[in-house]
């Protein structure tokens, strides 16, 4: 079995707990994750099985999209609902004033990573130094929020739709609005809605799997491996160039695009490599996918 399942990640289970569920359910022992997902978030999750665990580098920079729920007034020790409350203040803020905070969070921002995050600085992860009762400084780092749009304000709540740039944290976000609103804030309530072009339409939840599984139709959540390389041209290799890809080798390719990348079938339409280009008219696998698995 090779392919993708899209996952609605329930609240309450790691990321990991989801893949060890899915190990399970399909009987599968090679099995990932892509873009993970806190526990008390939900939404897309997307897992990769068998030999299309190697696609994870095509996935893993994809934009987000996210509805998250801010709780104005409380700031807590993880930045979300998971942490301790430490800080209370009164709500003050109208509809105008928070409209123009979020104005100043598009675009291109700076963010610090909470120190509850799988970030390594000198070689540990944040998250065990904080459990570890540790703080330590962490650099600011550049990330996109392409929109941020607020859908409700129901004091102290207000939610927001987002749509991101990988690496960004919403925890983050939550925190940074609520200290330039002076009344601070936290991650109440998280759903990604869509991971690249995966949406939360196209997901299951593990429970539905499961069912499929036990009716013996668990391919027909089972998206192929092309699916990652929505919008990359395609290209059909003939016999000889599909040996000279299997083989790590460079060959000519008649084809006309300035695309970085191509994604490459044989007759059958089955997924053989991702190419990239050399020299004029030469091109090179970046990847080869294998016949079996």
């Amino acid at each position: 079995m090779n392919g993708l399942f899209i996952v609605n990640k329930p609240a309450g289970m790691t990321s990991h707990d989801v893949v060890d569920v899915v190990r399970h359910i399909t009987g599968v022992r090679r099995v990932g994750h892509t873009g993970t997902l806190d526990p008390p978030a939900t939404g897309v999750l997307v897992v990769l099985v068998g030999a299309a665990t190697r696609l994870a580098q095509f996935i893993d920079n994809h934009d987000k999209a996210y509805r998250a729920v801010l709780r104005l007034g409380e700031t807590t020790t993880t930045d979300d609902a998971a942490g301790d409350v430490v800080e209370r203040h009164p709500v003050t803020v109208e509809p105008d004033a928070l409209e123009a905070a979020l104005a100043g969070f598009r675009g291109s921002i700076m963010q610090v990573p909470p120190m509850y995050s799988a970030v390594k600085i000198g070689g540990q992860k944040l998250y065990k130094l904080a459990y570890q009762g540790k703080e330590i400084a962490r650099a600011p780092r550049p990330v996109t929020v392409y929109r941020l749009e607020m859908v409700a304000w129901t004091p102290p709540d207000v939610t927001l739709d987002i749509v991101c740039s990988a690496g960004t944290y919403i925890r983050s976000l939550a925190h940074d609005l609520g200290q330039k609103l002076g009344c601070g804030a936290h991650l109440a309530a998280l759903t990604r809605t869509a991971a690249g072009h995966f949406t939360l339409s196209q997901s299951h939840t593990l429970e539905e799997l499961r069912a499929l599984a036990e009716a013996g139709c668990l391919t027909k959540a089972l998206l192929p491996p092309q699916a990652v390389f929505v919008g990359m041209p395609a290209v059909t290799l003939t016999a000889e160039q599909e040996r000279a890809a299997r083989y790590g080798q460079t060959f000519p390719l008649d084809v006309t695009t300035d695309a970085a990348m191509l994604q490459a079938q044989d007759a059958a339409g089955q997924f053989i490599a991702v190419l990239i280009p050399v020299e004029a008219g030469m091109w090179r696998p970046k990847l080869v996918f294998p016949t079996e698995a």
